[in-house]
């Protein structure tokens, strides 16, 4: 029996119930943050010395040097030639549509030019080099791969670095398969903090980088929130989330397995339903208590949906689309009749499912659109992992003869008035 919390919006209690849910304690572990200044201050200073002393003591391999720990390009493009046929297809096809939908957020430069010849523009330029963070041992995840590279890749950055742990040594095939796919330059066997730390402050073997993206544990996100600042990061990533909204329009087993998605993940995943109709919900739990028995992670499941899942019944599908933008998911489900008219009322979320054939996991593999999305209320101020984090903005001046005469004197002006007379002066001396 599962003890899965079950609200109601008209329930006078409803808010401090709503506020429980969504309470998630965030803060870094002092402990784990002590850890990584540590381990990250000793890279910083030793170098390859010190990821090597970090990867036998947490990975237990031993080499005497960081370029054994290297992975070549025909290493990488071996484990994908030896992929069974039908994996590699569906990998490539993930691929494929991964590249086409990110090349549709390529931003280009431009200019434009005033009545008096002087000309302001915007150029737009790719990142020069990539570190990306894959988790790896036993847990293969080549989709972080395909969502982190290909991007980068298609916004023109000049070289991508992955790092991987494999614990005892155990490398997986499927990794480095997604990692020649996507077009990875250099690849290290090593993880956790210390190739956070080799990364954003370089070691003799591995390479600085100019920004740091890709999902980690609880060390590796303590690390870049760290160097944030000497490098760029994506982000730092709270526990998976869904919220599906349902009218009682699709099969309760699918929504039942739509939440089982998110809480497989891990013990404090995140999965609620929201629907106005009482008996649909009755539906669901039924069907979670029935399919859950099967799962083989119905441990996880069972502790995330007990510890932050919920069924929440409100009163109409508009005050399911308001309850959407005050939890702001990482993932919302509009699995009613007609979506469209729901989509334009949802303001906050990493990322938008409409329709119920279109399940989240698709989204996780190969509909295109990025997986790495904000978590943890930041959809509010913050967007999908994209082309345009691989991309920056420069903005572009050329003033004309006449230009500097109009401009000067409004620069020269504003300049006194804020007590910098040589700013004044610069701008003056450009005018007749």
């Amino acid at each position: 029996m599962i003890a899965l919390k079950r609200f109601k919006s008209s329930a006078p209690d409803f808010e401090g119930q709503l506020a429980g849910l969504l309470a998630f304690e965030s803060a870094q572990d002092p402990a784990v943050d002590a850890t990584v200044a540590g381990i990250l201050d000793d890279v910083k200073k030793r170098g390859d010395a010190a990821v090597l002393d970090y990867t036998w003591r947490f990975d237990r391999v031993e080499a005497s040097a960081v370029a054994e720990l290297e992975f070549t390009r025909d290493e990488m493009q071996h484990a994908l030639a030896a992929l069974p046929a039908v994996q590699r297809n569906a990998l490539e096809q993930a691929a494929g549509r991964v590249r086409s939908y990110h090349e549709k957020q390529l931003a280009q430069s431009w200019s434009y030019t005033d009545q008096d010849g002087t000309r302001l523009g915007q150029q737009v330029t790719a990142l020069d080099r990539v570190g990306l963070y894959v988790p790896g041992g036993k847990a293969a995840y080549p989709s972080s791969v395909l969502m982190n590279a290909l991007p980068a890749r298609v916004a023109g950055v000049s070289e991508i670095v992955m790092v991987v742990p494999t614990p005892g040594g155990e490398k997986n095939p499927l990794v480095l398969a997604a990692a020649a796919l996507a077009g990875v330059d250099r690849a290290f066997a090593i993880g956790g903090a210390q190739a956070v730390g080799a990364l954003a402050y370089g070691t003799q073997t591995v390479p600085q980088v100019d920004k740091i993206v890709g999902p980690g544990n609880a060390y590796v996100a303590a690390a870049k929130r760290r160097v944030f600042g000497v490098v760029g990061i994506d982000m730092v990533a709270g526990p998976s989330e869904i919220l599906v909204v349902c009218d009682g329009s699709v099969d309760p087993d699918w929504i039942a397995m739509d939440l089982f998605a998110q809480a497989e993940h891990d013990e404090l995943a995140q999965a609620i339903l929201v629907s106005p109709d009482a008996k649909f919900i009755d539906r669901v739990a039924a069907s979670i208590e029935r399919q859950l028995a099967d799962m083989p992670r119905r441990d996880v499941i069972k502790a995330a949906l007990e510890k932050r899942g919920a069924l929440i019944e409100v009163r109409d599908l508009e005050e399911a689309c308001a309850l959407v933008n005050r939890i702001v998911p990482e993932h919302v489900e509009l699995a009613v009749a007609a979506p469209d008219p729901l989509l334009k009322r949802i303001r906050h979320a990493g990322a938008i499912f409409l329709g119920s054939y279109t399940s989240e996991a698709l989204g996780d593999y190969c509909a295109g659109p990025n997986h790495v999305l904000p978590t943890s209320r930041t959809a509010r101020f913050s967007s999908p992992l994209g082309v345009y984090d691989f991309q920056k903005r420069s903005s572009v001046i050329a003033v004309s003869q006449q230009g500097a005469q109009r401009l000067g004197a409004i620069a020269a002006e504003l300049a006194r008035g804020e007590g910098l007379p040589a700013h004044a002066k610069s701008a003056e001396y450009r005018m007749k």
